[in-house]
């Protein structure tokens, strides 16, 4: 539920991409790179609408199973082994139309490096759609757990975590995020909240209508105060 959850809605802003990408350029096979795609989630289904898709991921694992699902789904997917502050080593500067950026800043070593090379891969009006994880959520998450000290710790962290067992090395506010975005030169367009109640709601609530679930994740995705409690923030910015 919650995967599908996360996937309408990022869905829904790609689509609007997509297509004022293929009008302004005039081109309907645009060129996308995945900057940590894994397994190819996103980047088949693009594949499959018709675009060029290169994925960049540093598990070769995820590598050979990105392969074997492109091939299952008979469409192409490059996929090129590295993290996403390699992409100005792997590609040629101003090669992409489209930039996705999901569950990444998180874990990379310097994120403001990272951003860097995502946009000198972009051409100039190219868009990068960046999905990471809320430091405003986790405090909601951990108190609903019971966790209320991990919860207080979380929202004076800088990074966003709640001790030393959190396997997420650092999350963002939507104002640290917007920051980090301008400073690498980006103009963000949009913030949208994913997984704002499917995270919240007991499973089998959520169960019992899944789509009813999913439009309210659609109604509340741009709302200017549900967003910054999502458990993740879609960012879709312009170079």
């Amino acid at each position: 539920m919650r995967d599908a959850t996360r996937r309408t809605v990022v869905w829904e802003a790609l689509r609007t991409v997509l297509s004022e990408r293929a009008e302004s350029t005039g081109r309907r096979t645009l060129d996308i790179v995945d900057a940590g795609g894994g397994t190819g989630g996103f980047a088949v289904p693009l594949a499959e609408l018709g675009h060029v898709v290169t994925v960049v991921d540093p598990t070769p694992d995820s590598l050979a199973a990105l392969e074997r699902r492109a091939a299952e789904t008979g469409v192409g997917v490059k996929g090129l082994q590295g993290d996403a502050a390699d992409l100005g080593e792997l590609l040629e500067p101003g090669s992409a139309d489209l930039v996705l950026c999901h569950s990444v800043l998180e874990y990379v070593e310097d994120p403001a490096r990272a951003l860097g090379a995502v946009r000198g891969i972009l051409r100039p009006g190219g868009v990068v759609s960046l999905l990471a994880a809320n430091s405003v959520a986790v405090a909601l998450h951990r108190s609903l757990a019971g966790h209320f000290d991990e919860a207080r710790r979380s929202l004076s962290d800088p990074d966003g975590r709640w001790g030393d067992r959190d396997p997420t090395p650092r999350r963002f506010s939507r104002e640290t995020l917007s920051g980090l975005m301008e400073a690498a030169g980006f103009t963000v367009r949009d913030v949208h909240g994913v997984r704002i109640f499917a995270d919240l709601v007991p499973g089998m609530l959520a169960d019992g209508d899944p789509d009813g679930l999913i439009a309210l994740e659609q109604a509340a995705a741009a709302h200017p105060v549900l967003r910054d409690i999502a458990t993740r923030l879609h960012v879709i910015a312009c170079r």
